[in-house]
C-alpha cells in the first residue's frame, strides 16, 4: 500500500515525498483510514513506527478540505497534547514539513521560555495548537486562548501523561473544550490506566494495537553487562572508546547523576553534554541540537527525554541505569532502532537493580542476552536479599523487645550484676537510672507557668531586701516640676 491509496490530497503526498518516505509504516496503514472516517482512535505501537504521522496526516487532510474565507481569522481547530517540550517541537516539526503546501497556520507552545511570543502568535490566529498542559492552563487563564471551537483532540504519548501526573491538568483541559469532537488517543504502550481513561474520553472508539501490549522493537539488539556500581562509568568510557562511538545516547535515573556522569566522560575527553528538567530549555535545544549534528559523542538524558528525541539513524543507547518503571525502559530504547533501521541497547546493570530487571524481562517477555567485557564485567549478578534482612530485622525488634513489666524493667536496671553484663570478655558500667513518670501536656505547663511564678516573687523579693541605689544625676528644675 502507499500513501496516495490511503486517499490523501495532492499536496501533503508531495510534502511526504520530499521528506523521502514512500510506504506508510503498519500503525500509519491502519490508523489513518480510521481518522479519515472521523472515527475516535485508541492506538499503541512501539517506539519509532511512526505514530505522530499516523495522527497528523489525516489530521491536515481533513482540516485543508475546510473552507477558509480570505478575510476570516484563522481559529484553534485541533489541540495536540504532549507531556514533554522535545516532544511537543518534534510533533511541531513534524506538522510544518507536511503541511508546507497547505493554507495552515501552527503554534507549538510549552513551558520554560518566554510567554510573550507565544501570545503574539496566538493573537495573529492559528488552526493547530501544540502544546504541553501546564503553559495552555496558563494561557488559558490569561485568556489568550480560545479552545471553544476545537473540533480535534489529540492525546500523544498519554501514558507518559499519566506517569508525570498530568492527570489533573488533563481533566481541567478536556472540560474546557467542545464535547462534540473527535478525540486521537496515540500511546507506546497500552495500560490499565489507559484503558480507564479511553473509556471517559473516547466515544466508540476503534482500537488500533500493530504490536502486542509493551513489547520491544525487534529491530533493537538488547544487551546487558554485569558490572559493579562503581566500575559502569568505567566501562561506559571504555566501549565508546574501543567502539568509536560517534553518537550514544545515555540514561540516568536522577538529575545529579546525569550532570556527574557528562563532567566525567568530558574528563576522559568523550565530548558531553546533559539535558534534563532543571536544564533551561535554551540549554536543553542546543545540547539536542549539538548532538543531532554529532558536535558532542554522548547525551546523557533522564527519562523526561526518553519520548522526545527522534534520531532516525541513532546507533547506541545506554541505560547507565535501569528505570525503576519497566515500561520506561520500552521507551528508552526506542530511541534506537527507527523507522526501520537497527540499533543496539545496552544495559549496565549492578546488584542493586536486580529486580528491576527481573520485571523488564517480565514485561517484554524475554531474557536479555549477557555479554561479558573482560576486565570490566562480573560473571554473575548477586541477588539482593532483602527478604533475610527484613526477617533479620523483625527478629531482632523481638529480641530487644522490653517486657512490658514496668516493675521488672527498672529491676533489671538496678540489681543487674557485672557477671551478666559481661560481653566478650569485658564488664559493663552498671548504671542506676531514676525511674521516670510520665507527665501529662497539661500537668507539665502547669508546673512550668507555676515555676515561672516562683521565680518572679523570688525576685521582687530580693529587689525589696536589697534596693538599687538611684543614679547619680542631675534633676532639673522641670523634672521637679512634673
Amino acid at each position: 500500500m502507499t500513501f496516495k491509496e490511503l486517499g490523501l490530497n495532492k499536496d501533503i503526498l508531495k510534502a511526504i515525498d520530499e521528506q523521502g518516505y514512500t510506504k506508510p509504516t503498519p500503525i500509519q496503514e491502519q490508523a489513518i483510514p480510521i481518522v479519515l472516517e472521523k472515527h475516535d482512535i485508541l492506538a499503541a505501537a512501539q517506539t519509532g513506527t511512526g505514530k505522530t504521522a499516523a495522527f497528523t496526516l489525516p489530521l491536515l487532510n481533513t482540516l485543508s478540505k475546510k473552507k477558509i474565507v480570505s478575510k476570516e481569522k484563522h481559529y484553534v481547530k485541533a489541540l495536540i497534547l504532549t507531556p514533554t517540550r522535545e516532544l511537543a517541537s518534534q510533533v511541531a516539526q513534524n506538522i510544518e514539513s507536511y503541511s508546507k503546501y497547505l493554507n495552515l497556520k501552527t503554534a507549538v507552545i510549552f513551558g520554560g521560555v518566554g510567554i510573550n511570543p507565544q501570545k503574539a502568535i496566538l493573537r495573529k490566529g492559528v488552526d493547530i495548537v501544540i502544546a504541553t498542559p501546564g503553559r495552555l492552563l496558563d494561557l488559558v487563564g490569561q485568556k489568550c486562548i480560545d479552545l471553544s471551537r476545537v473540533e480535534y483532540f489529540v492525546l500523544d504519548e498519554a501514558d507518559r501523561m499519566l506517569d508525570m501526573g498530568f492527570i489533573h491538568d488533563m481533566k481541567r483541559i478536556i472540560a474546557i473544550i467542545p464535547k462534540h469532537r473527535q478525540t486521537l488517543l496515540f500511546s507506546a504502550t497500552f495500560s490499565d490506566e489507559i484503558k480507564k481513561l479511553s473509556h471517559s474520553l473516547l466515544n466508540n472508539a476503534k482500537t488500533v494495537e500493530v504490536a502486542k501490549r509493551n513489547t520491544s522493537s525487534t529491530q533493537v539488539s538488547q544487551i546487558v553487562h554485569y558490572v559493579n556500581k562503581d566500575t559502569k562509568k568505567h566501562l561506559l568510557s571504555h566501549l565508546i572508546n574501543e567502539g568509536n562511538w560517534n553518537q550514544v545516547l545515555v540514561f540516568t535515573r536522577t538529575k545529579h547523576g546525569a550532570n556527574k556522569l557528562a563532567e566525567y566522560l568530558n574528563k576522559q575527553n568523550i565530548t558531553a553534554a546533559a539535558i534534563h528538567g532543571n536544564k533551561s530549555q535554551g540549554a536543553r535545544t542546543k545540547a539536542l541540537s549539538n548532538f543531532k549534528s554529532k558536535d558532542i559523542r554522548v547525551l546523557v538524558a533522564t527519562d523526561i527525554a526518553a519520548r522526545g528525541i527522534d534520531i532516525a539513524l541513532l546507533p547506541h543507547v545506554v541505560n547507565f541505569e535501569l528505570p525503576n518503571v519497566p515500561e520506561d525502559y520500552v521507551h528508552r530504547i526506542g530511541r534506537t532502532g527507527r523507522a526501520g533501521n537497527e540499533g543496539v541497547a545496552m544495559s549496565l546493570v549492578c546488584s542493586d537493580e536486580y529486580f528491576f530487571l527481573t520485571d523488564i524481562e517480565k514485561l517484554i517477555n524475554k531474557s536479555i542476552e549477557v555479554v561479558a567485557v573482560d576486565g570490566f564485567t562480573l560473571p554473575k549478578l548477586a541477588k539482593p536479599n532483602i527478604q533475610k534482612k527484613t526477617n533479620e530485622r523483625s527478629n531482632n525488634r523481638v529480641k530487644n523487645k522490653p517486657s512490658n513489666d514496668s516493675n521488672s524493667r527498672s529491676r533489671s536496671r538496678t540489681n543487674s550484676s557485672p557477671e551478666k553484663n559481661k560481653i566478650d570478655g569485658k564488664n559493663k558500667v552498671n548504671i542506676k537510672f531514676p525511674d521516670k513518670k510520665r507527665v501529662s501536656k497539661k500537668d507539665e505547663s502547669k508546673s512550668l507557668i507555676t515555676k515561672w511564678e516562683n521565680e518572679i516573687k523570688k525576685q521582687k523579693d530580693n529587689e525589696a531586701k536589697n534596693p538599687r541605689n538611684p543614679r547619680n544625676r542631675r534633676i532639673t528644675s522641670a523634672a521637679k516640676a512634673k
